[in-house]
């Protein structure tokens, strides 16, 4: 029998890559990460590589924007508007948005859909809430676990930071039962500087990544894919 290491915590799903996320009770966990995660993003029109995507880190004010779902609109539907800072709604592929988006970032972006998701290293990133609270002591601040962007918060039964690295390799099952999805766990996740950006504002902390560079040579929770389609509720075992 496996061994429980604690359970889920909190769900969070980002319908538009760098922006605000969605906290959510319950999602289904398929072959590409979360329903609905990541399937939009702003891609930079004069950007070539593989990787053209708009990102917080390029523009931080990204992450005061939000989807924004009218009024029958399922959850798990790709967002048809989007909610700018300001407060205004906007069609998500509109040229009104495209154009507020740019005016802040300097040049054209295009909204892009990608049905399997659009993600830097894998679908699934998890971090333990004893990792965030070892980066609160060492950074001087308190933290709100936004900040890193999971997918899957842990609450672990054994105290400690960090011990998501010991995933690395392994498999997590999530629930009980016949309803069991499972993440094999491929990577450590390298932090890059959003960490620093308060989900709420966007001001930088430059603190917070200094911390993670210290305390664990600038990891902070890990990357899985999926290997077993399934529910993922928060309240679930994590075995």
């Amino acid at each position: 029998m496996l061994t429980k290491i604690g359970h889920v915590e909190a769900i969070f799903r980002y319908p538009v890559k760098s922006m605000a996320g969605e906290r959510l009770q319950a999602a289904h966990l398929g072959w590409h990460g979360l329903d609905g995660d990541r399937r939009l993003a702003f891609r930079r029109m004069e950007d070539r590589s593989g990787m053209p995507w708009l990102t917080a880190s390029k523009l931080p004010g990204l992450l005061l924007f939000s989807a924004h779902r009218p009024k029958g609109e399922a959850s798990e539907d790709i967002p048809t508007h989007i909610r700018t800072p300001d407060g205004d709604q906007m069609d998500a592929f509109g040229v009104e948005l495209a154009a507020e988006v740019r005016r802040r970032y300097g040049s054209p972006v295009q909204m892009m859909r990608l049905n399997h998701g659009i993600f830097d290293e894998a679908c699934v990133s998890l971090i333990a809430l004893e990792t965030v609270a070892a980066i609160e002591r060492v950074g001087g601040r308190e933290l709100d676990v936004r900040r890193f962007r999971p997918n899957i918060v842990v609450r672990l039964l054994r105290s400690g930071p960090f011990q998501e690295d010991g995933w690395v390799g392994g498999e997590l099952l999530l629930g009980e039962g016949d309803d069991v999805s499972a993440v094999a766990v491929t990577m450590r996740d390298v932090r890059c500087s959003m960490v620093n950006l308060d989900p709420d504002s966007a001001l930088p902390a430059p603190e917070v990544m200094k911390a993670v560079v210290g305390l664990n040579q600038n990891n902070a929770g890990v990357y899985g894919t999926v290997t077993r389609p399934g529910p993922v509720a928060v309240g679930q075992s994590i075995r």
